[in-house]
């Protein structure tokens, strides 16, 4: 089954920067295809793969900061080739 991540990723302390880029490199080093733009990061792949992928991450950057949030959504399908239409 395929899927389409959006993360959010904001630590919740002054040096914030480095933290969310050192994320986004780790996500980069990845199989999936990765998007970015100035708000979040699309990560588009296999659900096994990617959650797993994730998880793993997830858990890293968390480590590395004291307080912080990760907002994710998830949709069904891989969107990576959206246009619009419009």
């Amino acid at each position: 089954m395929q899927i389409s991540v959006e993360l959010t990723y904001s630590p919740l302390q002054a040096d914030y920067e480095a933290e969310i880029i050192d994320f986004i490199k780790r996500l980069r080093t990845s199989k999936f295809k990765i998007l970015e733009n100035p708000l979040s990061t699309q990560v588009y792949g296999d659900y096994d793969e990617v959650m797993a992928f994730l998880t793993k991450e997830i858990k890293v950057a968390f480590g590395a900061i004291d307080i912080g949030l990760m907002h994710l959504k998830i949709v069904k399908t891989d969107r990576n080739d959206y246009e619009r239409n419009y």
